[in-house]
C-alpha cells in the first residue's frame, strides 16, 4: 500500500510538473513559450492514447486514469492560450483543426475500451499529432530566431517518449501488425537522433547536461524492452520509465525556453 502510495505521489508530481510548468502565467505569452506549449500538445496526443491503451489493458488502472483524465485537461488549456495569442490566419485554422479532432478524440477516449474505439483511438492520436506538429513548426517559423529550432527539438523528445509507450501498449493490447512494430522502430530512432542533437548542443549549460545524462541513462535501461515488444514485456516498467524520460525532457524544454526569454 505504502509503495502504491508513493507511485500516486511520483505520477502526480510528474503531471503537474509537465502539465503547469511553475513560471508560466497566461498573460503576455511569448513566442518561445507559444513553441513550447503547442510542442506540449504533441505529447498530450500521444499520452492520452497511451493512457486509454493502458486503462483497456487494466495496468496501473488509477494512476493511467488519473493521467487521461489530466491530459485531456491540460490540452484544452494550452488550446485555449495558443487560441488566445495566435495572429496569423494559416494557424488559426490549423488550430480550428485541431478543436475539431480534439472533440471526438476526448468523448472517445471516456467511452469503454475495445477493438473499434481502440483503432479510432489510434488513427485520431495520430491525426492530432500531425495538426499540432504543423501549428509548432508555423510558430518557429514566425518567430525568426533558430535557437527556436532547439525548443521544438527538446519538446519533440517528449512526444516521442509518449509515442514509443503508445506502440508498445497498443501491441500488446492486440495491435498486433507490422505498422505498429514500424512505428515503434521509428519512433524509437527519432528519439535517439533528438537525444544527440541535444547532447551536443553548444548552448547547453551544466544543468541541461545534467538532465540529458539523465534521459539517456533511462533510456538505455529500458529501450531494450521496445525492440523485443514481439517477445511481451513489462508494460509497467516501460510506462514509469518513458514518463520519467518525459518529465526529464520537458524540464529540459522549460530551461531552453528560460534561456531564449532572458536574451
Amino acid at each position: 500500500m505504502y509503495v502504491f502510495t508513493l507511485r500516486i505521489v511520483a505520477l502526480l508530481t510528474v503531471l503537474i510538473t509537465v502539465a503547469f510548468p511553475p513560471h508560466i502565467t497566461q498573460a503576455a505569452v511569448s513566442m518561445p513559450e507559444l513553441v513550447n506549449r503547442s510542442g506540449m500538445q504533441r505529447m498530450l496526443s500521444q499520452r492520452i492514447a497511451k493512457a486509454y491503451f493502458y486503462l483497456g489493458s487494466d495496468v496501473s488502472v488509477k494512476e493511467t486514469k488519473l493521467q487521461l483524465d489530466m491530459s485531456v485537461e491540460r490540452f484544452k488549456k494550452n488550446h485555449v492560450v495558443l487560441k488566445a495569442n495566435v495572429e496569423d490566419p494559416e494557424t488559426k485554422d490549423l488550430l480550428s483543426f485541431v478543436e475539431d479532432n480534439f472533440s471526438e478524440y476526448s468523448d472517445l477516449v471516456n467511452k469503454p475500451y475495445n477493438q473499434e474505439n481502440a483503432t479510432r483511438v489510434l488513427e485520431l492520436s495520430d491525426t492530432l499529432l500531425k495538426a499540432c506538429h504543423s501549428v509548432v513548426l508555423n510558430l518557429a517559423d514566425q518567430s525568426g530566431d533558430h535557437v527556436d529550432k532547439i525548443i521544438n527539438i527538446s519538446g519533440r523528445q517528449r512526444m516521442l517518449s509518449q509515442r514509443v509507450s503508445k506502440f508498445y501498449i497498443a501491441y500488446q493490447a492486440g495491435f498486433r501488425d507490422e505498422a505498429t512494430v514500424h512505428n515503434l522502430k521509428n519512433t524509437v530512432e527519432e528519439f535517439e537522433s533528438g537525444l544527440k542533437k541535444l547532447m551536443s548542443e553548444s548552448r547547453n549549460n551544466g544543468e541541461i547536461d545534467a538532465l540529458l545524462a539523465k534521459s539517456k541513462k533511462e533510456w538505455e535501461r529500458i529501450s531494450p524492452y521496445f525492440l523485443k515488444v514481439r517477445k511481451g514485456g513489462l508494460p509497467l516498467m516501460v510506462l514509469t520509465a518513458t514518463d520519467e524520460i518525459t518529465k526529464l525532457a520537458d524540464r529540459v524544454t522549460s530551461l531552453y525556453v528560460e534561456k531564449i526569454a532572458a536574451k
